[in-house]
């Protein structure tokens, strides 16, 4: 029932005194709730949780930690320490990530109004105030790196360069092809770094060239997205620069490094003597199948088109890619820590 429905009500109900007041009352407690709900959704939107999911890059090295799971009484058990670290690490990137995305909107709100998708962003749309967006940003940025520093000193210098990093993206980076994605890369491998250093986890060469390939892909795919947009130079200056053709030779060179790589990484002899498996190399599939299907939600020929404003949302709603990630995730697990030999 809204307000005009109460006045209509207090109207008819003159006679009452009792009923009058009722009415004032009802109507003085709703008003607030209609208007900070509203605010708070457009808070929350703002910080973009479904895009958070990019953070699990941080938790990378634990599952490669190989003592992820201890030996006990009962039998192998959760090494709560390093899962905690990884978590608590994985939660300060997100709040990082969320005041990115704050400053981000803040500066493109001019050009997200004429984005037939992020027009509908709560800055852009008036729902949320500027003043507020950045009291927000200010204190999601303090929290975070405070919490980052309690962690291990090495892992706040990534968390800083990380926001430094995206800082210089937001105002004046993302204008420039090429390098926009690059910088884009270079923010995933700070995660998986600082992962590696908040579990204490040795990272390889390996890990760190698979995350910047993937990364680059993902990349070149967003842009080849968004270059199907109608504005598309008006939304993103760097797409002036870009062409379908380009992205899609360049997709097709990081994509094919980024397996080429993973595969070299399953079969390499110093991954089979630290992991004490050969096996490893069973996890490739799962990661041709991912490369080729996002190569198909990007174009939009995934049998629905394109309906999100970015290839991530388009991932998450996409069944069989997370069947694929959930699966490969399974086999990685089964394998390090199922299938080894067990030790004395």
């Amino acid at each position: 029932m809204n307000l005009g429905m109460y006045a209509a009500l207090g109207g008819l109900s003159r006679g009452s005194h009792e009923n009058s007041e009722l009415n004032s009352r009802c109507t003085i407690e709703r008003t607030p709730v209609l208007k900070s709900d509203p605010m708070l959704a457009g808070l929350i939107k703002t910080v973009r949780p479904h895009q958070w999911v990019k953070n699990l890059f941080v938790m990378a090295p634990m599952f490669f930690h190989k003592d992820v799971f201890v030996s006990t009484p009962a039998g192998p058990a959760l090494n709560l320490l390093v899962t905690g670290r990884a978590l608590a690490a994985t939660g300060v990137f997100c709040l990082l990530a969320g005041a990115v995305y704050t400053i981000n909107d803040l500066a493109d709100v001019e050009a997200d109004r004429v984005h037939p998708v992020k027009r509908h962003r709560p800055i852009a749309a008036g729902e949320v105030p500027e003043a507020l967006a950045w009291l927000m940003a200010v204190l999601l940025v303090v929290l975070s790196l405070g919490v980052g520093f309690l962690l291990h000193w090495k892992f706040f210098i990534c968390a800083v360069i990380y926001l430094c990093q995206n800082i210089a993206y937001t105002f004046k980076l993302k204008t420039i092809a090429v390098l926009d994605v690059a910088f884009i890369a270079f923010g995933f491998v700070l995660r998986v770094l600082a992962g590696g250093f908040a579990t204490d986890t040795q990272v390889s060469n390996y890990m760190l060239a698979c995350t910047a390939l993937l990364a680059l892909f993902l990349g070149f795919g967003k842009r080849r997205q968004e270059l199907s947009n109608e504005n598309a130079s008006k939304q993103r200056a760097s797409l002036k620069a870009y062409s379908p053709m380009a992205l899609n030779i360049l997709m097709a060179i990081t994509g094919g490094a980024t397996v080429v790589t993973y595969i070299a990484y399953t079969i390499d002899p110093v991954t089979c003597a630290f992991f004490n498996t050969t096996s490893l190399w069973m996890t490739a599939p799962f990661t041709v199948f991912g490369i080729f299907r996002f190569l198909f939600l990007v174009s939009g020929r995934a049998g629905r088109g394109q309906r999100s404003e970015s290839p991530t949302q388009e991932m998450l709603r996409d069944v069989p890619f997370v069947l694929n990630l959930v699966l490969w995730v399974v086999v990685v697990v089964a394998i390090v820590y199922r299938l080894r030999p067990s030790v004395g």
